[in-house]
């Protein structure tokens, strides 16, 4: 088959192994919504963001609609959300947002994963200080749309910085031209509000934590926090993960 052969069939198999993450983690994004405020997306406008990101990662109709279903039954067990702060080896500090149904085992592996890379889990506020949790939406581009005139409209609902992102056909899945809002973390609801009602197509929407400095390390050190993120990446309760690298 030849080397092109194995590069491509291993290319193909990590894409799948990522969009598998991706769908776990948005099934219990919907389990959490549903649980929360109802299975009826009109409804509640937590299931609405989901379903939105769901689409953007081209999982599956039929995935969304049993995650909705299964949610609904009340021997489906709810997921807590946890944060776990700590630093990784050579001072990188790192926030891992999780969601489970057993917090003992994920306490235990995300610990296991910080002491094997050399790092350490910390306490509440040991590194939160060092991020700022802001929320974002992308929304559909539309060229003849005044961007100044649009932000200045938004400014009223907290949002903080727009911009114009071109397509990325190279990206898994591609994305198309878009509209990138972001907010401080307790605006989410009034921007999505204010989105919704101009009839604005929202692709994704989500909260990220944005490190206020950046640490810069040698390869060799970057290697040493990639072996932790793979771990945190490999555990199916862990939905996402900050840190201040470069």
């Amino acid at each position: 088959m030849g080397r092109a052969f194995e590069f491509r069939k291993a290319r193909k198999f990590k894409r799948w192994a990522k969009m598998a993450k991706t769908f776990t983690r948005i099934g219990k994004d919907i389990v959490m919504a549903v649980k929360s405020g109802g299975p009826d997306p009109e409804t509640n406008a937590r299931l609405r963001a989901v379903m939105q990101n769901a689409k953007a990662a081209n999982m599956p109709k039929d995935n969304v609609e049993r995650a909705i279903k299964r949610a609904t039954d009340k021997d489906t067990a709810d997921y807590k959300e946890i944060t776990f702060e700590g630093y990784g080896p050579h001072g990188i500090a790192i926030m891992v947002e999780a969601a489970t149904d057993n917090n003992n085992r994920t306490v235990a592996n995300v610990r296991s994963y910080f002491n094997k890379c050399n790092g350490s889990l910390g306490t509440t506020g040991s590194v939160e200080f060092m991020f700022i949790h802001q929320c974002f939406f992308k929304i559909a581009d539309n060229p003849e749309l005044d961007l100044e005139e649009f932000e200045f409209e938004l400014i009223d609902f907290g949002a903080e910085e727009v911009f114009r992102e071109d397509a990325d056909e190279e990206a898994e899945p591609p994305t198309p031209a878009s509209i990138t809002i972001y907010g401080p973390f307790e605006s989410f609801g009034s921007i999505q509000g204010f989105l919704e009602r101009n009839q604005y197509e929202i692709l994704t929407s989500g909260f990220e934590r944005i490190p206020t400095q950046t640490k810069e390390l040698s390869s060799e050190e970057v290697a040493d926090i990639e072996k932790l993120l793979d771990k945190f990446d490999e555990d199916d309760d862990v939905q996402n993960v900050y840190h201040n690298m470069t």
